[in-house]
C-alpha cells in the first residue's frame, strides 16, 4: 500500500507506520543524546500513552531512566485496505525500540475510562511490576462514559458566560476569518467537567491504591494547558477552562486522600503545541501559527519531548521545582511570559488573510501536523509499497 496523507479538516484520516516508527526513534535519539539524567521513575503507568505528550512521558521514562513502562491506550488496529491511528503505529515502534533496548514495555488498548481496564492494568502491575511509582494521566477524549451510571457525557468547546467573537485560521480553506462561539449551557460545562476533568484521575489513583500498587511517595501529575489572554475566552475561561480547573481539584483530593502512601500530586502546564487535540479547537491553529514564529525566532521554541524531559529534570525529579499559586508544575513560561506575548499580541493585531503566511509559522504548525500521523518526515520513502499491518 502506498500511503498519502488524507486530511479532513483538523483531522488525517490515515497515518504511516515508517513515518510514525521513525517519528519516534527521533524521539528516542533526542532522549538518549542527553547522556546520564539522574534519579528517576522505576515503574511508570502512562494513561494516554501514545500520542503527544504521554508518548514523550513514555519514551523520558524508559529510555531517559530506564524505568519499566506499561500504557494505556485506545486505538484501532490496522487493516488489509485501512491503515491503523498513528497511536498504534507510535506504540509498535516504541516496543520495537524498547525489546531492542532490553526495557519493559506493555500496553493495554482500550476505554481507559472504564473499570475493566483499571482492572487489568492492575493485574498486569501485580504480576509484572508490583508497585507503581510515577502515573502520568495524558488523556484527551471527546467523550467519556461514567462506569458507575453508565451515562456518557461529551465534551464542547465553547466560552462561558457570553458569545465570543475572535479571528481563526480555517486549514481547509487556507483563510483567516472571523468566528463566533455561542456561550455553553450549564449542562455543556457540567458535562466537559465530566470528560475532560479530573474525576477520572482520581479513580485511577484510588483504584491502584486500594489494589496495593502504588509505591509509597508515589508521584502523579495530569497534563493541562492554562495560556494567556489571547486563549483564554476560547481555553482558559471557557468550557475546556472549567474541567481544567477540576483537575485543581483532583490534585488535592489525591494528596489528601493518600496521605498514608504520601502520594505527589500535580497538574503540570505545558506550552501550546501541535496535538491532535489542540488542532480541534478554535483559535488555536492560528494561535500556534504565530508562536512558533516568535519562539523560534527567540530560540526558545520546544517540542513533546522537550517539553517534557524538562518537566522531569526540573520538577518531578528536580529540587526546585517552578509551582504557581494552585501548586501547578509550570513548563508553559517560555510561551506566556510578558515580553513572548506581547510579540504575539502584535502579530495577532496584524494578521489578515493577505499577511497570514508572512507573519505566522503556518509552514512549521502544518509540519508538525503532518508528522502526527507519521507524514513529511526525511529519510522515509512515502512513494514506497508499505505493510499498514503492523502489530505490537
Amino acid at each position: 500500500m502506498v500511503i498519502k496523507p488524507k486530511v479532513r479538516g483538523f483531522i488525517c484520516t490515515n497515518s504511516h507506520p515508517v513515518g510514525c516508527a521513525a517519528s519516534v526513534a527521533e524521539q528516542i535519539d533526542y532522549i538518549r543524546s542527553q547522556g546520564e539524567l539522574g534519579e528517576g521513575p522505576k515503574n511508570v503507568l502512562v494513561i494516554g500513552c501514545s500520542t503527544g505528550y504521554g508518548l514523550a512521558s513514555r519514551i523520558t521514562s524508559a529510555f531517559g531512566y530506564g524505568a519499566k513502562t506499561l500504557g494505556v491506550c485506545f486505538e484501532k488496529a490496522p487493516t488489509e485496505r485501512k491503515t491503523a491511528t498513528a497511536g498504534w503505529y507510535n506504540t509498535a515502534a516504541f516496543h520495537q525500540q524498547a525489546e531492542k533496548n532490553d526495557l519493559y514495555a506493555k500496553t493495554i488498548n482500550g476505554d481507559a475510562f472504564s473499570d475493566e481496564i483499571k482492572e487489568e492494568v492492575i493485574a498486569q502491575i501485580k504480576q509484572d511490576l508490583g508497585e507503581i511509582d510515577l502515573v502520568i494521566y495524558s488523556l484527551a477524549s471527546p467523550r467519556r462514559t461514567d462506569p458507575v451510571t453508565g451515562e456518557t457525557y461529551r465534551s464542547t468547546l465553547k466560552p462561558v458566560g457570553q458569545a465570543y467573537t475572535t479571528k481563526t485560521y480555517d486549514t481547509d480553506k487556507d483563510k483567516v476569518h472571523d468566528v463566533t462561539l455561542e456561550p455553553a449551557t450549564d449542562k455543556e460545562i457540567a458535562d466537559t467537567i465530566k470528560v475532560m476533568g479530573g474525576e477520572d484521575w482520581e479513580r485511577w489513583l484510588d483504584a491502584l491504591a486500594e489494589a496495593g500498587v502504588l509505591a509509597e511517595e508515589c508521584k502523579t501529575t495530569a497534563y493541562t494547558y492554562i495560556g494567556k489572554e489571547l486563549t483564554w475566552p476560547i481555553y482558559g475561561q471557557a468550557t475546556i477552562g472549567k474541567a481544567k480547573e477540576d483537575l485543581d481539584r483532583a490534585a488535592a483530593a489525591i494528596i489528601h486522600k493518600h496521605s498514608d502512601l504520601r502520594v505527589d500530586a500535580h497538574v503540570s502546564s505545558l506550552k501550546a503545541l501541535v496535538t491532535q487535540a489542540s488542532s480541534a479547537i478554535p483559535v488555536m491553529p492560528l494561535y500556534i501559527s504565530l508562536i512558533y514564529k516568535v519562539m523560534k525566532e527567540e530560540g526558545t521554541h520546544e517540542g513533546c519531548i522537550e517539553q517534557i524531559l524538562g518537566l522531569y529534570h526540573t520538577c518531578l525529579y528536580g529540587d526546585e521545582p517552578t509551582l504557581d499559586d494552585m501548586n501547578r508544575y509550570r513548563m508553559d513560561g517560555k510561551e506566556t511570559n510578558e515580553a513572548t506575548q506581547a510579540k504575539i499580541k502584535a502579530l495577532w493585531d496584524q494578521v489578515t488573510q493577505e499577511n497570514f503566511h508572512e507573519l505566522s509559522d503556518y509552514a512549521g504548525y502544518n509540519y508538525e501536523f503532518l508528522k502526527l500521523f507519521g507524514f513529511g518526515l526525511e529519510g522515509v520513502d512515502y512513494d514506497a509499497d508499505v505493510d499498514p499491518m503492523v502489530s505490537w
